[in-house]
């Protein structure tokens, strides 16, 4: 889960990739901090905390694999290594650094916010607490329950339903594929309420159709439950 206090450490020696990254993941909603070396990035973590690292391989002096199996001495901020080097080796190597992802270079910009939101979503110490309620308009979602409520009268939801609203509302505010809903989902959402778990993109599309007739004031022009081109969709609330 991310926030707009996410706060992100990239390291790299390239000048531009520190600022063509640091553009795009402000552009996204976090805070960045940006070091051209390990050195740097080193005297920046002995002051600062951070929630993520994006750290590159092939730096002059001390590189990307030996300062992470050095912070991982001191420290557990999840780390994903960035490089040109995409052998397995390589990612066998920086896996058992200590990193927590690896992505080679070139990447889409869109794989690096997925891979992101998904480091961030399994470590514990980067997770923003739920408020008790969410505002949909008319509707309120109790976060702890997984209950959607219009005044004092309970709406009736799906397993998938109430699988899908909780996954989205884990993530308001920023965009979550369809693989990554697949996959949280699983086969046990579809199967809670006896429909069929049919694990694909097309099924997921149609639990979201049915989820929005209940939660929109018009399904044709959805408000709280968005859809975001080429990537998949997002619950913004009040």
């Amino acid at each position: 889960m991310t926030s707009p206090d996410t706060h992100i450490l990239i390291v790299d020696d390239d000048e531009r990739i520190r600022a063509l990254l640091g553009r795009f993941l402000r552009k996204n909603g976090f805070m960045v901090t940006m070091a051209r070396d390990a050195a740097q990035a080193r005297r920046l973590l002995a002051g600062l905390e951070f929630d993520l690292i994006v750290l590159d391989v092939m730096m002059p002096g001390e590189d990307g694999f030996s300062l992470t199996r050095g912070l991982r001495e001191s420290i557990q901020t999840p780390i994903l290594l960035l490089t040109a080097r995409g052998e397995i080796e390589d990612r066998i190597t920086g896996l058992e650094s200590g990193a927590d992802d690896y992505l080679p270079k070139p990447f889409e910009p869109r794989e690096l916010l997925l891979r992101i939101a998904a480091i961030l979503r399994r470590v514990p110490s980067a997770e923003v607490a739920q408020p008790k309620f969410l505002s949909l308009g008319a509707l309120r979602y109790d976060t702890d329950k997984g209950e959607l409520w219009q005044g004092d009268q309970p709406l009736r939801l799906t397993g998938t339903e109430t699988a899908l609203l909780r996954r989205l509302a884990a993530s308001r505010g920023q965009p979550v594929s369809r693989a990554e809903l697949i996959d949280d989902l699983g086969r046990g959402a579809g199967t809670a309420s006896g429909e069929e778990g049919d694990n694909s993109e097309r099924a997921i599309d149609v639990q979201i159709t049915r989820l929005r007739r209940k939660i929109e004031p018009d399904p044709r022009e959805p408000r709280f439950l968005q859809t975001v081109r080429g990537t998949g969709y997002m619950l913004v609330v009040d």
